[in-house]
């Protein structure tokens, strides 16, 4: 379980953070808190717990390389490229990533792509002159991905179990965002599945945030979604 901070502060993130403490797996913080709070508040965090920085870098090769370097130098945990920027984009930053570490003498943090958005739709794609299923998207980005160097992929739970049959690697991670449970809304979400499904499915990592955030007992609700992952055999 990744619990997404997407709150409009430092102080309001470190609030979640401090009451939700080790029970989450890591803390996801995207481009509203990173924008709102900067890299000083993702260090604070990553001294304390893991980061996952969800800032889905985009751009040129050297560009995405040398944040990805910085990102590294955060001490986060693991980020993510849109695997949509290509191989060259993908496989640069995993090669300057890893040699700043090793330099650096820190951990290199995992890197993942960034297959299509759980708000995407077949019509959004259409609007971007992507003609095909968002299925299709993601299963040929998680390949390309996967023959770059990366550790796994962002994807919608609905494509977990195709990724699985696509890329034979068991150590491949998956990280599913869009995961609701029976009793939430969809949001903004299109491409959305419960926690139960997007885990047998074989997702590694589950995002959840407003299910969380909005609760009144937010440990009590990361419990209860951990639960019902927990009766996946």
């Amino acid at each position: 379980m990744i619990v997404a901070l997407d709150v409009e502060s430092a102080k309001e993130a470190r609030m979640i953070v401090n009451g939700i403490g080790g029970e989450a797996a890591a803390y996801k913080i995207g481009l509203q808190l990173f924008t709102a709070a900067g890299p000083d508040f993702v260090r604070e965090v990553a001294a304390e717990h893991r980061v996952f920085l969800d800032l889905k870098f985009h751009d040129i090769p050297n560009t995405v390389a040398k944040a990805g370097v910085e990102a590294a130098r955060l001490g986060v945990w693991m980020f993510n490229v849109h695997a949509s920027g290509g191989g060259e984009m993908m496989r640069q930053t995993v090669n300057e990533v890893g040699n700043a570490a090793r330099e650096n003498g820190i951990t290199r943090p995992l890197i993942i792509g960034v297959t299509v958005l759980t708000s995407s739709d077949a019509n959004t794609l259409a609007e971007t002159g992507i003609e095909r299923v968002p299925e299709d998207q993601v299963l040929d980005l998680a390949r390309l991905a996967f023959n770059c160097g990366l550790d796994g992929i962002v994807a919608s739970a609905l494509e977990v179990s195709g990724v699985r049959k696509t890329v034979h690697d068991p150590n491949f991670l998956i990280v599913t965002p869009g995961v609701r449970p029976e009793t939430a809304t969809k949001d903004d979400q299109k491409r959305v599945t419960t926690p139960r499904r997007a885990a047998s499915n074989g997702a590694d990592y589950l995002v959840v945030g407003r299910p969380i955030l909005e609760a009144s007992d937010r440990v009590a609700a990361l419990r209860a979604i951990q639960e019902e992952i927990d009766t996946v055999s």
